[in-house]
């Protein structure tokens, strides 16, 4: 009682515990801040909690069992395949486990009293028709044997005191009759026969005797294999225990590799979720930074553009008033006079006011205050202080590594004292005590069985000579048969009267008539073993064996209050004393074949609550409350200093939106010149080409190659400012356009990012802390997951315990009661067979018996 108790308990702590689920408030609407943030954090909740890591738990030791419990009886197995056709023709009904059932019920308990007592006589009269109707066939075959049983002697006597009176065959006096050597070939020829099929009955009783001899020392390597496996199966369980609880540090080693870096994981968590908010603000803030250096840039490009073309201008008017009027006193050349020519120069006159500043730059704004507000602007690097506040934010990490540090040192303590916890309760129980006992009893009681074996081979010994005197007596029946043929035939003279035949055959008759009476002193003895070897081995065979083999018997020991009415359970009432508890035979040995623990086998979850153990243990109620009471501070987050706010605010009032950019743009829309000076030049060129050739027309030309230089030289280089000049405009103008309204938004955007870090963070916090914390009891929930698992199918593995019973199945129903059945069988044949041998040799001894008188017809 001590191991089985102590193997209970300790494979009780292993069992899950229940899930634990804590509800989550959604966050509260009030302004257009917290509005945003609840959209965020809902989004967010509605996600799935990220996978955790699967840990690898490694292996539990197992060990080998030897007992392969399966028999395979060979070429006797025909024999035994007879015999069970046999019973089945004798007993084709099915199993009575009702009857059965209600039998134990009335002996047991089973039935309550008053009820019993009301329905007595009904009871025990269905019992007794339900009796007789499932052995009637058990019934006829006993009486038969019973009549064989008792005529045999009584016909032997009478047949031995009618011979003696000379009657019955017994007046040595042979009458001839028709075709008397018909008739003893037909006698012999039977007789033969007949002796063949009570040789061959001797034949399977003999080879049933031996089997059971065998299969005796069988049976050792069984009890041996047996023996062994339960002994491995008690040393292995106290290592595959502590296997269990050493496992622990897995899952502990896990979770305090995930506490040290509960920065990166809970920080970098709650940084993911904020991010959403807070990054988009400040990539928003270091854009305006980016803008205002480009305005800063654009107001420099617009200075510096303007005194280029107030430069480029007076030049260029210069260059143009002096070409002018050096064209002017060409044309007024004395050729130009000349009637067609006169005609071209006054063409050329009428185009030289063409030649002319078209833009005045000098009307437009000065930009230089609004540049120098600028400057005074960027003296304060705005992306200096953005990015400030973006190492602030990411140092969100290191702020939740600080400020749980008090907490991880207390969960790491608790974890340690968890360990001990588990390692003291699997110490708890006496186990390693108790499976050595066990083991010491298991030798104790094989060497006591051992010394059992000499006693049991000389009983098998006796009982084998036994069985060889049995078949002896028909053997010297057959024995008397044989030979008698052998001399009656070999000694018989058909020439020879009866009353003249020879020694031999003489002899030969005189051997039959001593197997009749052998037979008659034999056979009745032989059909009482085989009445009684049929009722016992039979019943054995049809109530035991094949409802053990088909498991119909663990239905009937699985019977609801088949013992007392009040103890719905046989086995768990035996093992535990709580008949309650749903554990049958049958579901015992089906996880045991399919080698499942024991503790699952034998529901062993239902002796000890272990979930109340794991709640106080690995899910411990104090490690939940360390999590809750977690809290984070970011009011220590700045995203944006006073500074950039001022900065940005400057910016906005820099006076970029007082510049004039209309007049800009229609300055910078009109030509630097009245006329295009290439085309001008060019068509000047065609005019001097229409005059006769002479200094004029190179004059002319001359001309035209100066204007090309002043357009090179002064003309494209003023262009190319006042595309610069354009694009500069066009920029502020786009920035001052939006400048006021993206200040604002920005602020507002970065004051909504602080706001949530310093008010609603908490949120996130409680969630991504429920996060972290559930990743961390996962590992927990994985370690009690694998021990249950374990616990299920591969710690104590109670394989050794379904062996024993297809061992002991093996054992007795097919080593002996098989055995004990084909032996009745073959000596039942040999009695049936004896009852022709003797009509036979009384017949044939006739026609080998020297006779007293015969016959004699005269002619």
């Amino acid at each position: 009682m001590l191991w089985r108790a102590g193997l209970v308990l300790l494979l009780c702590w292993g069992s899950t515990g229940e899930r634990r689920h804590q509800p989550r408030d959604s966050p509260e609407r009030e302004d257009r801040t917290s509005k945003l943030q609840a959209d965020s954090v809902s989004t967010r909740q509605q996600r799935s909690p990220p996978p955790v890591e699967p840990l690898d738990f490694g292996f539990v030791p197992s060990g080998v069992y030897d007992t392969h419990a399966y028999y395979e009886p060979g070429a006797i197995g025909v024999l035994f395949h007879m015999v069970h056709a046999f019973l089945y023709v004798v007993q084709p009904n099915p199993f009575p486990k009702d009857l059965i059932v209600k039998v134990i019920q009335q002996n047991m308990g089973g039935i309550k009293l008053e009820d019993y007592r009301k329905d007595l006589s009904n009871n025990v009269v269905s019992v007794l028709l339900q009796t007789i109707y499932y052995e009637a066939g058990f019934l006829v075959c006993v009486s038969l044997g019973c009549v064989f049983l008792v005529l045999t002697p009584v016909v032997g006597l009478c047949f031995c005191v009618c011979r003696c009176c000379d009657n019955c065959g017994g007046e040595m006096h042979q009458r001839q009759g028709k075709n008397p050597d018909c008739q003893r070939g037909f006698y012999t020829a039977a007789l033969i026969t007949t002796s063949i099929f009570i040789t061959t009955g001797v034949l399977i009783a003999h080879a049933a005797n031996h089997n059971i001899t065998s299969q005796i020392k069988s049976t050792r390597r069984f009890i041996s294999t047996n023996m062994r496996d339960l002994k491995t199966f008690a040393n292995n369980t106290p290592g595959q225990i502590d296997h269990l609880t050493a496992q622990y540090t897995t899952a502990k080693n896990k979770v305090l590799s995930d506490l040290d870096n509960i920065g990166p994981l809970l920080g970098g968590r709650i940084q993911t979720q904020l991010e959403k908010e807070v990054v988009p603000s400040l990539d928003t803030a270091l854009r305006m930074a980016g803008a205002l250096r480009e305005s800063k840039e654009a107001l420099e490009s617009v200075s510096s553009s303007l005194d280029v073309l107030h430069e480029g201008t007076s030049r260029l008017a210069l260059r143009l008033t002096y070409e002018r009027t050096s064209l002017s006193n060409t044309l007024s050349d004395p050729a130009c006079t000349n009637g067609a020519v006169s005609r071209t120069c006054n063409n050329i006159r009428i185009t030289l006011p063409q030649l002319g500043i078209n833009s005045n730059f000098s009307g437009l704004p000065d930009v230089s205050p609004q540049l120098a507000s600028l400057e005074i602007v960027l003296k304060t690097d705005l992306s200096n202080i953005l990015q400030k506040g973006y190492s602030s934010f990411n140092d969100t990490p290191r702020l939740v590594q600080q400020q749980t540090k008090n907490v991880v040192a207390g969960v790491k303590a608790m974890l340690d004292k968890i360990g001990v916890e588990i390692i003291g309760f699997s110490k708890m129980f006496p186990v390693e005590a108790s499976l050595a006992n066990f083991t010491i009893f298991l030798s104790q009681g094989q060497k006591n069985m051992e010394a059992y074996y000499p006693q049991i081979d000389q009983l098998d010994f006796y009982r084998w000579i036994g069985c060889v005197a049995v078949l002896c007596s028909v053997v010297l029946v057959l024995t008397f048969n044989f030979l008698g043929l052998l001399c009656g035939t070999c000694g018989y003279d058909k020439q020879a009267t009866p009353t003249t035949r020879g020694c031999l055959s003489n002899t030969g008759g005189n051997l039959l008539m001593a197997g009749v009476g052998f037979s008659f002193i034999f056979a009745w003895v032989l059909m009482g073993l085989v009445s009684a070897g049929f009722v016992v081995g039979g019943n054995i065979e049809k109530l035991f064996c094949e409802p053990l083999a088909n498991r119909q018997l663990f239905k009937i020991i699985d019977t609801p209050y088949m013992v007392h009415p009040a103890k719905k359970n046989f086995l768990p009432g035996m093992l535990f004393q709580n008949p309650n508890i749903n554990l049958t035979v049958g579901s015992m040995y089906r996880d045991c074949y399919d080698n499942n623990g024991l503790y699952h086998a034998l529901q062993l979850e239902t002796m000890f609550n272990i979930n109340t153990f794991l709640k106080t243990t690995v899910f411990n109620k104090d490690l939940v409350k360390v999590f809750d009471s977690v809290s984070i501070d970011l009011q220590g987050i700045v995203l944006l200093e006073q500074d950039g706010r001022d900065n940005l605010l400057t910016f906005s009032n820099a006076g970029i939106g007082d510049i004039n950019y209309a007049a800009y743009l229609a300055e910078v829309n009109k030509g630097v010149t009245l006329v295009d000076l290439l085309s001008f030049s060019n068509e000047l060129e065609a005019q001097a080409d229409l005059l006769p050739r002479g200094a004029l027309e190179n004059a002319l030309k001359g001309h035209a190659s100066s204007i090309r230089q002043i357009h090179r030289e002064q003309v494209v280089p003023m262009e190319q400012a006042m595309s610069t000049l354009s694009q500069s405009i066009r920029l502020l103008q786009r920035t001052a356009k939006e400048l006021p309204v993206k200040v604002t938004n920005v602020l507002s955007a970065i004051d909504e990012a602080e706001y949530l870090i310093t008010h609603n963070a908490s949120r996130v916090v409680k969630q991504e802390r429920d996060v972290y914390m559930q990743s961390l009891v996962g590992y927990f929930r994985q370690y009690t997951d694998w021990v249950k698992n374990s616990l299920t199918g591969e710690v104590s593995q109670c394989k050794p315990i379904s062996n024993l019973i297809d061992s002991m199945e093996i054992i007795a129903c097919s080593f002996i009661v098989d055995s004990v059945n084909t032996f009745w069988f073959g000596l039942g044949g040999c009695c049936v067979f004896l009852v022709p041998s003797i009509i036979l040799s009384v017949k044939l001894a006739k026609y080998y018996r020297r006779m007293d008188t015969e016959d004699v017809f005269e002619e």
